[in-house]
């Protein structure tokens, strides 16, 4: 989110694309996140899942209530960075071909969490990151970029995410942009 939210003050995108990022929104009140955007000057909110535990259909009242604080941004895309939560088939309709995410694994391959040390387990010579639309199934959205690293001789988990890492922060920034030239 931070490289984002860098590299559209820095390539002036109000200007050139006439988009801006405007808000952060989080699940978790005590996201860094949300303290960079307030620094940087932009809306920060929070929508905490825990306060819909009781409802009838917690997700769906979760996303309902997200849905609306999003709105009220009239987004031209909604990017998500680090929002580790699940989405309800309703929520990913509303924003149909406007919700982007990125996935630390060459999609299709390692879907879900765990990605490193399972390109690791697995044997692959490369792992990456990739960007793509979300749909209701879970990392399998259209690709939109991806970024390629080597695995090297001793890569660990922990290692192998910071050099992916690196290239997510180019990677992501560099795609949303794309989108916005064609919005």
């Amino acid at each position: 989110m931070a490289a984002i939210v860098r590299t559209a003050q820095r390539d002036d995108w109000a200007k050139r694309l006439g988009a801006q990022v405007v808000a952060v929104v989080s699940n978790k009140a005590t996201a860094a996140g949300l303290d960079f955007a307030r620094a940087q000057g932009l809306a920060a909110e929070v929508v905490e899942h825990k306060a819909f535990a009781e409802a009838p259909d917690p997700r769906a009242a979760f996303d309902a209530q997200l849905m609306q604080v999003i709105d009220r941004h009239q987004p031209a895309l909604v990017v998500l960075a680090g929002f580790m939560r699940i989405l309800t088939p309703g929520f990913v309709e509303h924003y149909a071909g406007r919700l982007v995410n990125i996935h630390p694994s060459l999609l299709p391959a390692f879907a879900g969490l765990n990605t490193y040390q399972r390109a690791l387990d697995a044997g692959c010579r490369f792992a990456g990151a990739t960007v793509h639309q979300v749909t209701a199934e879970l990392d399998h959205g259209p690709i939109l970029g991806q970024a390629v690293v080597p695995i090297l001789p001793g890569d660990t988990a922990q290692l192998l995410a910071a050099r992916v890492l690196t290239q997510e922060h180019l990677l992501y920034p560099r795609v949303v942009a794309e989108l916005l030239r064609n919005i």
